[in-house]
């Protein structure tokens, strides 16, 4: 460390304590080194750990609830993570004990995975006329793709850009750079105090990137890595002070993506074409980003019309498909309705204090709005229902 660096920062901060006779919560004053410690050490290591312990293995094979009496099961919108596949296996037939027709597919993000006979991926892609990164949902009979170098390396290439925008984000904390610092504090509120914790913190996970690069699975590094790594602080920092280190951290985060370029991703008309070319199939995912893509009128299978996190448009998304099937007259196949999970496996073997709920909440194959009152009658009124959508979909990914 630089002699002129001071090696601490006061901080200020609100902790968690035993409640006075007021009912307030106490304020205390603690400091922060700049050097890696041994908890830093230790913390780095757990976030970045693939290697399940006893306790989490039992976790990923114990569903939260079991769906008696679902007997179709499509899940083609979820991410395994590092979770082993046979474990994940284990947890859906667990929670669908009595299923009959089923449709399992991952989609992990840029990385082809296989469940049984299909392979899928989430690939991120640019879209020129709307401006705007999309992501594709694509989908296969697991022989198309033995052989599908072309695609491969797409996905290679576009990986890689989780790694350059965590280094972009890091980057943004550790140099800092100013502007976009500014804007975040400014957007959050954030003190002088938080700004130089968050950016302490930044500069040790550099520090412990750079130190075990080779020993750290390249899926650790993302954005989240910073998240998690001040996450594990609580109990030295207390919520208060982490919650608003994580909202300035967030921001920030914001900040970054936006500035990252999108014509460092393929097209979308190409990954498109690609996909075709094997024989697979395409869905669009996250109906209330990238809605405007049906004015694109690309050449995909379906649209999923419903997501945990993109609720608003399902029911006017059903009726514009259904509408579309009916009008199309070039069209040789109707587009098919989906509804994606997006289950993120690796959120359910955090602690439980730690774990983002809405995240942690979403279960492998477990879509609640097929039987949602308002939702299933535009279903019913556009013709789909569950298992046709099974039936079809299965159809176009294994015919010759």
């Amino acid at each position: 460390m630089n002699s002129s660096e001071p090696p601490f920062d006061t901080v200020q901060h609100d902790r968690d304590s035993a409640a006075s006779p007021s009912g307030c919560i106490s304020s205390v004053s603690r400091r922060f080194t700049t050097e890696i410690t041994e908890n830093d050490d230790a913390v780095f290591h757990k976030i970045t750990r693939t290697v399940l312990s006893s306790e989490q293995t039992q976790q990923i094979l114990s569903p939260p609830f079991i769906c008696s009496g679902q007997k179709n099961v499509l899940a083609v919108h979820w991410h395994p993570e590092f979770i082993p596949m046979e474990l994940i296996e284990k947890r859906i037939y667990a929670m669908f004990p009595d299923m009959e027709s089923e449709l399992i597919i991952p989609t992990q993000h840029n990385e082809l995975m296989t469940v049984q006979e299909h392979t899928g991926v989430e690939v991120d892609a640019y879209s020129r006329g709307f401006n705007q990164k999309v992501q594709l949902l694509l989908h296969f009979n697991k022989t198309r793709v033995e052989n599908a170098h072309i695609l491969k390396s797409i996905l290679k290439h576009t990986r890689a850009y989780r790694l350059i925008q965590l280094q972009d984000f890091i980057h943004t904390l550790v140099k800092p750079l100013e502007k976009r610092i500014q804007q975040a504090a400014g957007e959050t509120g954030a003190s002088g105090d938080i700004v130089s914790f968050v950016c302490t913190q930044a500069k040790k996970i550099q520090q412990l990137m750079e130190q075990y690069a080779g020993q750290i699975h390249e899926d650790m590094f993302k954005n989240k890595l910073l998240r998690n790594f001040i996450d594990e602080l609580r109990p030295e920092y207390g919520d208060a002070w982490i919650i608003r280190a994580q909202t300035f951290l967030y921001a920030v985060k914001q900040i970054v993506k936006a500035h990252f370029s999108l014509r460092y991703f393929y097209r979308t008309s190409e990954v498109i074409e690609e996909a075709r070319a094997l024989g697979g199939c395409i869905v669009i995912p996250h109906p209330e980003q990238f809605w405007p893509i049906l004015l694109a009128d690309y050449d995909v299978d379906g649209y999923e019309v419903w997501n945990p996190q993109s609720r608003r448009y399902t029911e006017f998304l059903i009726s514009v498909i259904s509408r579309k099937n009916h009008q199309a007259v070039r069209r040789q196949r109707k587009l098919l309705l989906f509804m994606g999970d997006d289950t993120h496996m690796s959120e359910k073997i955090r602690d439980p204090d730690k774990q983002d709920r809405e995240k942690s909440s979403r279960e492998i194959g477990f879509q609640p709005a097929w039987d949602d009152m308002y939702i299933r009658k535009a279903l019913i009124v556009a013709g789909v229902n569950r298992r046709q959508v099974i039936e079809e979909y299965r159809g176009r990914l294994d015919e010759l």
